[in-house]
């Protein structure tokens, strides 16, 4: 029940000018032309820069959907019930028949609606609206009739102000995350490749095969839960495809084992787990590293355990080494097969690395790690920040929790 002073209306009963597309054919890109608006532009923000340009004739034929400002722009197709807000830098633009312009009245604020049109119980209207299979869209017909709730103008500026302030602490976030997987790539190219050295070391690295400073262990263990085999924990192909370490943080699937395959494809700390099939070469050799004692779990099929001799090799260091690109290249141009790929235990064994002292890898593998727990911290936090305001939305637009409009705090 919303509150009794909240209206609800039809989009079209709140905006200035009516809702509407845009250019039906944009023509080729003109570098000095008026910028447009395609479907797949509008990803909760618009960045002006990546807009293509039509020529100023098409755009004064289809002068009636320019948008400035402040205009809220909508996906009608594709990406749809994607809207963003037209930022200031971005003073005339226009939009293609793939997207709608939202322009509210004085007696509502943009922001708001902006929040209204962006949260669940919207888009789950506009997707019950939309027609088609395998390409949805939504008429203007049936988006102009969406209903959203409309409090009093002050409390939906209030409302705007709260969600705007959670907004900029994600931005702020992401942008930290980005600099910081940034900073992550650099120091492993300049790390990894000895050109950078760490205080305290020095002398040439030397080149070895992998098959001389490691063990490689092709696992057989499949899936199934076989009578008369032990129950074990398995860690599978997606355990080491989506993380880069493996831990007991991770809920690895029930499954049934020999003891002879337990004994010889249990897990060990220290181990790198590679993905050695795949049904495209990209995914092949994929790593992860095996980074605490997990207590008996054995890696599954598909996949291929690399054991360092723990005195040339470090397990985190040939983690990290798998990582580079020039090393996932290198296995994929190894990888064979046609619908499927994979790699050889021999073609894995001559593998080959220019690796520093043990100790200096241990060193190199000791910032990066700790990148990585920065990494995993801010990834945390956007997490949570991203929640809480997916939450804080549900209450603050339905009216199920008011705002004071004379403070800042939510009553």
């Amino acid at each position: 029940m919303n509150p009794k002073e909240w209206l609800v209306s039809p989009l079209s009963d709140i905006v200035k000018e009516k809702i509407s597309y845009g250019i039906v054919q944009a023509g080729p890109h003109v570098p000095n032309g008026v910028p447009y608006i395609k479907s797949s532009d509008v990803k909760g923000t618009i960045k002006p820069d990546s807009l293509q340009k039509t020529s100023h004739d098409i755009h004064y034929k289809y002068r009636r959907s320019s948008v400035h400002p402040g205009d809220i722009v909508f996906s009608l197709r594709g990406n749809i019930g994607e809207s963003a807000i037209v930022p200031k830098d971005l003073p005339e633009a226009n939009l293609t028949q793939g997207t709608a312009r939202i322009s509210v009245n004085e007696n509502h604020h943009n922001i708001f609606h902006f929040y209204q049109i962006s949260s669940s119980p919207v888009l789950n209207r506009i997707n019950a609206l939309s027609k088609g299979s395998t390409f949805k869209e939504i008429s203007l017909e049936e988006l102009r009739k969406v209903k959203v709730i409309c409090p009093p103008l002050p409390e939906q500026k209030k409302i705007a102000k709260i969600l705007s302030t959670w907004d900029k602490a994600i931005t702020t976030t992401e942008q930290l995350l980005a600099n910081s997987k940034q900073q992550k790539k650099a120091l492993m190219q300049q790390l990894l490749t000895g050109k950078k050295r760490l205080p305290g070391f020095s002398g040439e690295w030397t080149d070895h095969h992998l098959t001389d400073i490691a063990k490689v262990i092709v696992s057989p263990v499949d899936k199934k839960t076989v009578d008369n085999e032990i129950p074990v924990e398995l860690c599978n192909y997606t355990d080491v495809y989506y993380n880069t370490y493996i831990n007991r943080k991770l809920k690895f699937m029930r499954a049934t084992a020999k003891q002879t395959e337990i004994d010889k494809f249990t897990l060990q700390v220290g181990d790198v787990i590679i993905t050695k099939d795949s049904e495209t070469p990209g995914d092949i050799a994929v790593p992860a590293l095996v980074a605490e004692e997990l207590g008996g779990v054995v890696c599954g099929y598909h996949l291929a355990i690399i054991r360092p001799n723990n005195k040339k090799l470090d397990g985190a260091f040939l983690n990290f080494l798998l990582s580079m690109p020039q090393t996932r290249y290198y296995f994929f141009t190894l990888a064979t097969g046609a619908t499927r790929f994979g790699l050889s235990i021999n073609g894995i064994n001559k593998a080959h690395f220019s690796l520093p002292p043990l100790e200096e890898q241990q060193k190199i593998a000791t910032i990066l790690s700790t990148v990585d727990k920065e990494i995993e911290t801010l990834q945390q936090k956007l997490d949570c920040l991203k929640q809480e305001k997916k939450a804080l939305m549900q209450q603050l637009l339905t009216g199920k929790r008011r705002v004071n409009v004379d403070e800042l705090e939510v009553a």
